[in-house]
């Protein structure tokens, strides 16, 4: 009888191993992975796990296979994976309220940290994201993409590679939250402003007005 239980930790360590070789290869959505044949060769394993860890992510999403091209990696958060997963985690209120206090400590830590290492870098593409989110305010639109880059930025300026690991998936799981929140009446203008706020007290490097400011804007984010 097959062993199930060993073909299950080849196939996980297929993927880690996967993970690591688009790490290491600075891999981007778009970008072509390594043949089924030269991962069996790199990965010291058969062609048969390789190929069924490659339809798993396939499955998932995260992957892409064109006849006559190969295997490209897409971007996970053009996956509605997230979505269907964030919508079962906050079916629970305990989870949720869990999700959303976490969030707050991790934000208001970022901006902090954001307050003694953003970079001109950093504030140059802040000001992209919100001259992107007032344009499409601007056309009756609601900003969900720029909102969530513009909260991702703040936490990549903290240049703590764990907070924003941790970060990530909390606000791609509470999607649902933000999406709420920005459909009420008059919020996206006056998240828009928050924003700003934010952003200038960064600039000025005012942890305790940035600390207070994004406070008040994740607050009322979170009604």
């Amino acid at each position: 009888m097959e062993d199930t239980s060993s073909n299950r930790k080849v196939y996980e360590g297929i993927l880690l191993q996967l993970n690591e070789i688009i790490a290491e290869e600075n891999l981007r959505p778009g970008d072509k992975l390594p043949s089924e044949r030269e991962l069996s060769d790199r990965l010291c394993v058969g062609r048969s796990s390789v190929r069924e860890a490659l339809r798993a992510l396939e499955l998932l999403g995260l992957i892409e296979t064109r006849r006559g091209e190969g295997t490209f990696l897409k971007h996970y958060r053009q996956n509605r994976l997230i979505d269907i997963l964030g919508s079962y985690i906050l079916r629970d209120s305990k989870t949720k309220k869990d999700l959303v206090e976490m969030r707050k400590i991790l934000e208001l830590d970022a901006v902090q940290l954001a307050c003694r290492r953003a970079t001109q870098k950093h504030f140059d593409e802040m000001e992209r994201i919100l001259d992107t989110a007032w344009e499409r305010i601007e056309q009756g639109e609601v900003p969900m993409e720029e909102d969530y880059l513009f909260h991702r930025i703040i936490a990549r300026s903290s240049r703590n590679s764990v907070l924003h690991r941790i970060w990530a998936p909390l606000v791609e799981y509470s999607g649902g939250i933000r999406k709420d929140s920005l459909s009420r009446e008059g919020r996206v203008r006056n998240s828009h402003q928050e924003h700003i706020q934010v952003m200038e007290a960064i600039r000025e490097g005012n942890e305790q007005k940035a600390v207070d400011y994004m406070k008040v804007h994740l607050d009322n984010s979170m009604l």
